[in-house]
């Protein structure tokens, strides 16, 4: 009878055994295939697209809601706007797309002219920037416990920046933007007190900056690029700019002739008429002297006055980006 028993226990472990080895061998099988085909193909190649960058500077950035204490103050303006300003100008050139230039420590930087060999030379700005913190708060609330206290602190941030075409003066954009940061504190036993986190202040100023940035970027990139042609040599013209902003040997550019200036008969601001495309100019190569950059053209097509180079200038001959 133990012989009779021993043969169907014998037969279901070889079963169930057999089972087991048919549900995870295809499993194994599946996750080597797998890995398999993703040391085949790769990792993803990202194409970084190229972009002629516009010049622009921040002029200012002021504090119009006096928030700050006297000791916050330096003899020029309010820390808050420096901060503020030094944040935007470091969002701004992280994107890749603009070359800041400096403008609010122009003291500074002629201070240096003095000093033995030091040249200033200014480099022009296609945009300028100004803007300001229009509002500011702060709030804190808290649930008193029997052997603890919980207090919520927030700041609130409200910023303005307006965007100035350097060469009309014209606003061609303005916006504002609000941003807020909290911070949870608590505190146990009796008479303590929570000290107020002031990092929340540059916090929320950064939010609302954060607010602002995209449409920022969106209407800089929407105006045309533009540099001006600034003298001629040997049969090849020198356009304002080169490898810093995007310029690479090959490109071609329209070769464009300034429109009549005019002056409104309602607003009496002078007016710029479009201009007109004359021709086509290729960048052959560059030349740099210190910070200055300049890219060495030959036309492509159309003629060139060579004693009317104050009119003309280049627009890029492919979308804006």
């Amino acid at each position: 009878m133990f012989r009779h028993l021993l043969l169907p226990m014998t037969l279901f472990a070889s079963l169930t055994l057999g089972a087991c080895s048919g549900m995870t061998g295809p499993e194994t099988s599946d996750l080597v295939e797998a890995s398999a085909r993703q040391s085949k193909t790769g990792p993803a190649t990202v194409q970084i697209e190229r972009t002629l960058k516009r010049k622009v500077a921040i002029a200012r950035f002021t504090d119009e809601t006096r928030h700050r204490n006297a000791s916050a103050l330096d003899q020029n303006d309010e820390q808050a706007g420096k901060q503020t300003m030094a944040m935007l100008s470091r969002r701004l050139s992280q994107t890749g797309k603009f070359m800041m230039v400096e403008r609010s420590d122009l003291t500074t930087a002629a201070a240096e002219k003095g000093y033995p060999g030091a040249q200033q030379q200014l480099i022009g700005a296609d945009y300028l920037i100004v803007g300001s913190i229009s509002e500011f708060g702060r709030s804190a609330e808290s649930e008193v416990g029997m052997f603890s206290r919980n207090k919520i602190q927030t700041a609130r941030a409200k910023v303005d920046v307006r965007l100035i075409d350097v060469r009309t003066g014209q606003i061609i954009f303005s916006q504002e933007a609000s941003g807020e940061a909290s911070a949870e504190v608590n505190t146990t036993g009796a008479g303590q007190k929570a000290a107020y986190d002031a990092s929340l202040d540059d916090k929320a100023i950064a939010a609302a900056l954060g607010q602002l940035l995209n449409p920022l970027v969106n209407n800089l990139l929407d105006q045309p690029w533009r540099a001006p042609l600034i003298g001629e040599q040997d049969g090849m013209y020198m356009l304002a700019g080169g490898q810093s902003q995007g310029i690479a040997v090959g490109d071609e550019f329209k070769l464009m002739i300034a429109g009549q200036i005019v002056r409104s008969p309602q607003s009496g601001i002078l007016l710029e008429l479009p201009g007109k495309q004359i021709g086509t100019v290729k960048v052959e190569s560059f030349s740099t002297q210190g910070d200055k950059e300049v890219s060495l053209a030959s036309v492509v097509s159309g003629r060139v006055d060579a004693s009317n180079l104050s009119k003309l200038y280049v627009v890029s001959a492919r979308p804006a980006s």
